[in-house]
């Protein structure tokens, strides 16, 4: 639409300049032709004036002029005329009458030059024309002999007579004559421009509606529907555009953003969105490879292997080193290097801060700045070094060295690629690595062997991330030993330890590999089970009850001591939308079994809790 308003207002802009130059031409010709008319006028009505005073002066009137003169003025519109005589009729003759002197310098310029002079005077009010004619001595034709009266040589200047005429109604009828033609010519333009308007909306409509498809077009979005009101040959290019773009959506336009879905975003980058399926593609092919491949790796140091042949085999990196970087200790270790030494001080090691790549999580280039990263020993190698990210506890850095620009500038171009099989590597290694974690004694309690609540701490939140993407299902039981601390009190700690000890064995036995028993705190539970049904959630929550309820402990001289549970139960993602407030809201289930008599089984009900608290 824009190219419209630049062709209506070029239009304009030249129509008004046509008007303008139209309207200059015209007042121009118009004032020549008025002051003309004017002139031609003055000059007839001089030959009268002369004419009339020599008749005078051969029939002996010229005490009669005045009249003459008047008449003459009033009979031609002249605003004032007078005559004036010369020196010579002056001497001879005497002054004349007292309106037949000189009057301003205009006359003495006649007088003395014999020329004719015109004078227009302007103001806001009129305009007046002056013009003052010479009355030379002659003999003319009707054999009239000037010198035979007059003591003066032929062409001598007799007198003069001067005349002001107002043309004000000139300049007003040439106003409104100028205004008539400027409005004739605005309507002119009003007209071209709502005839432009009216024929070419209708394509530059077209022609915005074609720049949008083909924006869309670039980007992969085949979906646009051309639409144009304009018929002949236009509206056979839009149904063949419509055409075109249907059959490539269903070939090509859906393709691209199905693959994109599969490779992390950011990680390919074009602006031609055929390049970027074919580079999409390329790389889901190689990477869904080696991702189904290290899924079946049985540790952390089989997937780093497999990184380190990818280095080697796909990109030809010929010298690098590997390492895995302690996020909290800031320790760094060498998984692999090409070289017996690597590039770095031995102290990079021990404090990985050093390492700029490491510290910034940037990759960091060489060839970018002189001496960029300080951690660096060589100076006459280049390198790339790309940081990972894994998680809060682990990171990667590929350090890859080349004494060759070119080898350097191959590198550059293969980040992103290699971050590709990085960011593929990155559950698998987020899988091993929390594995690892599990067998950390530090993540179980001591006494009953069951998970801590560290445990349920650092991994709640991957628990529940797994869930959400699996759309698995958690029931939650918070489960308490009733009147736990009469025990301690009663019969001492080492009592209420067999009693935590015992339960924990009933917890282990009642429920799957699959689900999760930990141990909240004191004498309190928590138990996770992994996708079960209602009906499931009762037999294992009634199991739990019974089994530890027919537990008697002998507490000496011949007395049975017997426990009772008190268990809340909520369910994810039934109850909450997060594991966290599932345990919140099993223990307000629980909560409400001790306060309405112990000893019993309660499901979580919105009832129970407001979320004041929460």
């Amino acid at each position: 639409m824009q190219t419209k308003s630049k062709l209506l207002l070029f239009v304009t802009f030249m129509l008004l300049i046509l008007t303008a130059a139209t309207i200059i031409n015209i007042s121009l010709n118009f004032r020549k032709y008025s002051i003309n008319s004017a002139i031609e006028k003055s000059q007839m009505a001089a030959n009268i004036v002369k004419d009339g005073l020599t008749a005078h002066m051969v029939n002996g009137m010229m005490d009669k002029r005045q009249y003459f003169l008047d008449k003459i003025a009033t009979s031609n519109n002249i605003k004032s005329l007078w005559i004036a005589r010369g020196e010579n009729v002056i001497q001879q003759y005497g002054p004349g009458l007292n309106t037949e002197s000189v009057r301003d310098e205009i006359d003495e310029q006649v007088l003395k030059t014999g020329e004719s002079v015109q004078k227009i005077t302007e103001n806001t009010k009129n305009t007046v024309l002056r013009v003052t004619i010479p009355y030379k001595a002659s003999t003319p034709i009707d054999n009239t002999n000037c010198i035979s009266c007059h003591n003066v040589n032929r062409g001598d200047t007799l007198g003069i007579i001067s005349m002001e005429f107002d043309i004000s109604d000139m300049r007003s009828s040439g106003m409104m004559t100028i205004l008539k033609i400027l409005g004739i010519n605005l309507l002119f333009i009003a007209v071209v421009l709502i005839l432009i308007n009216y024929y070419v909306t209708p394509y530059m409509k077209l022609f915005a509606n074609m720049q949008d498809g083909i924006k869309k077009a670039y980007s992969g979005d085949f979906t646009h529907q051309f639409v144009s009101k304009v018929g002949g040959d236009a509206k056979i290019v839009v149904e063949q555009l419509n055409s075109l773009f249907h059959k490539m959506q269903e070939t090509f336009g859906d393709i691209k953003f199905n693959l994109a879905t599969f490779i992390p975003q950011g990680c390919v980058s074009s602006h031609d969105p055929l390049h970027e399926a074919k580079t999409i593609i390329n790389e889901l092919s190689d990477i869904y490879k080696f991702k189904k491949t290290i899924e079946l790796d049985g540790s952390k140091d089989e997937v780093y292997v497999r990184i380190i042949d990818i280095l080697k085999l796909k990109y030809h990196v010929g010298h690098f080193a590997f390492f895995e970087v302690n996020n909290l200790t800031a320790e760094r270790k060498l998984i692999f290097s090409t070289e017996d030494e690597t590039i770095c001080f031995e102290k990079t090691n021990k404090d990985a801060k050093i390492c700029r790549a490491f510290r910034t999580n940037t990759v960091t280039i060489s060839t970018e700045f002189p001496n960029l990263c300080q951690a660096c020993v060589a100076t006459d190698i280049n390198y790339v070094c790309i940081p990972f990210n894994i998680n809060q506890d682990v990171s990667l850095t590929v350090s890859m060295t080349s004494d060759k620009i070119e080898e350097v500038e191959l590198m550059k171009k293969n980040i992103s690629s290699i971050r590709h099989y990085l960011e593929a590597a990155k559950p698998v290694i987020q899988g091993q690595i929390l594995m690892e974690k599990l067998k950390d004694t530090s993540l179980r309690d001591g006494m009953t062997g069951l998970y801590n609540r560290r445990f349920l701490e650092e991994f709640i939140d991957k628990i529940m991330s797994h869930a959400s993407r699996k759309k698995e299902t958690y029931a939650v039981m918070m489960i308490d030993v009733d009147f736990f601390k009469m025990v301690n009190d009663t019969y001492g700690h080492d009592m209420g330890d067999r009693v935590i000890v015992e339960l924990s064995k009933v917890l282990k036995n009642s429920i799957r590999s699959s689900d999760l028993a930990i141990r909240y705190g004191g004498e309190e539970f928590v138990v996770m089970l992994n996708d079960a049904t209602d009906e499931g959630i009762q037999i294992v929550a009634k199991k739990i009850h019974s089994t530890f309820a027919k537990i008697a402990f002998d507490v000496g001289a011949g007395e049975v001591l017997k426990k009772t549970l008190s268990i809340g139960i909520a369910k994810y993602p039934t109850d909450a939308d997060s594991i966290w407030k599932c345990i919140k809201f099993a223990d307000t289930a629980l909560y409400e079994a001790k306060n309405t008599g112990r000893n019993k089984i309660v499901e979580f009900k919105p009832e129970m809790f407001s979320g004041d608290n929460f």
